[in-house]
């Protein structure tokens, strides 16, 4: 057996080890919390694999919240497959296959999202068999293909942005599963048995854990118990039912793209996927690691200026704690007033720009508009899908690749972010909104580091990269039965 064949075997062995420990996370219980005022919407499983099965609402301050799952995985690996037609036919059925033993023996509680690498593409399938070649036959991006006077795919590799350090990690994965679930165990067993189901077809190269909510009705919340239970600095300040680490609730359902919105083909002249693209139903995933200075967050600023950075300057509400207000169409504050707030006093203090605030130029429509699935969408409708969550992971929970991925198995703060858009050229306008630099060439009077701009003085990038996610029917090798 060569000295490769052996490492790559070792590897793998690693990585299924990997995934049957829990780690820290073991301290973690199984159980679904009761939430009050909760209420199900009815459960669907269409076309789209991004789209959630079911969504749990919830009121909290008088504002609509989705419960997002509480345990979170998301695995990366790179493929094994020969790079034969026959080869990735059948690695195409075998995947197929596995997933759907495992949806039927998790159930609906267990959600599954599959996305697919840029490499894989080019890789696996450089023409296809009408002669098609890559990436021209991926989903088109209408607008940046106008401003760019070219062809630009909707998938684009990923990018450092203005506040990344130099060491932000631009990965190239084949592939990545998300899962996620309300139950721990559906989580870590649907991932053991999936996986070791796969080998020979794929080599894992991280695993990712994490967690979200659990606070709602008055209890402590996962990220507060973790917080504590692996001493992460500053943890005795964040809210015991606070959502997420920084202590704001991020899924006020005004502030997510409501259903199909995110879609390739969903909004008119985004791309070319409207009416019959391969890709219909399908979207952009952006998956990033990111650190997440607790104790600076906290002792920092007060809590009134904690409020106007995670959101937006000058608001008048407040609520002590956690802070979960209100982020619908009406809610958007004007690009003026961002800029005004932005701007420094009469005594040279340094301006402020939430976070919210930044990006909703980018994020919420300009206009009323009705999509080209027939949804009448309000002007300040949000567009991206978030389904981020917190972490101890440093920066991964496993990695196959410790000295490039700085891997260390002390705890700490972290976020693993994970969203969906129609674009990645939308996502990128979006992300270098955050850091206060637009598409016209306009410019918050602060740097991307500032103390002032959003969360920015407490984030720290180490990984990023972009996926496709396929339509449901084409989860398994995309396009495999094409080349």
């Amino acid at each position: 057996m060569s000295s490769a064949l052996s490492r790559r075997r070792l590897l793998e062995r690693a990585g299924l080890t990997a995934l049957a420990s829990s780690g820290l996370y073991g301290f973690l219980d199984d159980r679904v919390p009761d939430v009050a005022s909760a209420a199900m919407e009815a459960p669907r499983r269409g076309a789209e694999q991004h789209l959630p099965a079911r969504v749990r609402l919830v009121t909290d301050n008088n504002v609509s919240v989705v419960v997002p799952p509480l345990h979170h995985r998301v695995v990366t690996a790179r493929l094994t497959v020969a790079r034969r037609a026959g080869a990735l036919r059948e690695a195409q059925r075998t995947l197929e296959r596995q997933v759907r033993l495992l949806e039927s023996d998790a159930g609906p509680g267990l959600e599954l999202v599959i996305a697919w690498g840029l490499p894989y593409f080019a890789r696996y399938l450089p023409r296809l068999a009408n002669g098609s070649r890559y990436p021209d036959y991926l989903p088109q991006d209408l607008v940046a293909s106008r401003t760019a006077g070219a062809r630009v795919s909707a998938v684009l590799d990923a990018i450092r942005f203005p506040s990344d350090p130099s060491t932000t990690v631009l990965e190239h994965n084949d592939v990545v599963f998300v899962l996620s679930s309300n139950s721990l165990g559906d989580v870590e067993d649907g991932a053991q048995a999936l996986f070791a189901s796969l080998s020979g077809l794929l080599r894992l190269t991280s695993i990712r854990k994490g967690f979200v909510g659990g606070g709602f009705g008055g209890r402590r919340s996962l990220p507060k118990r973790m917080a504590m239970k692996a001493r992460i600095p500053g943890a005795d300040l964040i809210p015991a039912d606070a959502q997420l680490f920084l202590g704001f609730t991020s899924t006020q359902k005004g502030a997510l793209g409501p259903g199909r919105i995110a879609n390739f083909e969903t909004l008119p002249g985004f791309t070319d996927q409207w009416p019959r693209g391969a890709f219909r139903g399908g979207t952009t995933m952006h998956l990033s690691h990111v650190f997440e200075d607790v104790e600076l967050w906290y002792t920092q600023y007060n809590e009134i200026r904690r409020m106007w950075q995670a959101t937006d300057a000058g608001r008048a509400e407040f609520v002590a704690g956690p802070a979960t207000l209100p982020s619908g169409p009406d809610t958007v504050q004007s690009f003026d007033e961002l800029q005004a707030f932005a701007i420094k006093d009469a005594d040279g203090n340094d301006g402020i720009a939430g976070h919210s605030a930044t990006m909703q130029p980018v994020n919420r429509l300009a206009a009323a508009l009705r999509d080209n699935h027939g949804t009448a969408h309000p002007q300040g409708t949000a567009v991206l899908q978030r389904s981020d969550f917190n972490t101890l992971d440093n920066p991964f929970f496993w990695s196959a690749a410790p000295k490039i991925d700085r891997y260390r198995t002390t705890p700490r703060a972290g976020l693993h972010f994970v969203a969906f858009s129609p674009t990645t050229d939308f996502f990128n306008r979006l992300r270098r909104a955050m850091d206060g630099r637009y598409a016209d060439g306009t410019a918050l009077p602060m740097s991307p580091h500032s103390a002032g701009l959003g969360m920015n003085s407490v984030l720290r990038t180490t990984h990023r990269q972009n996926f496709l996610v396929p339509p449901r029917a084409r989860r398994a090798f995309p396009l495999a039965e094409l080349a």
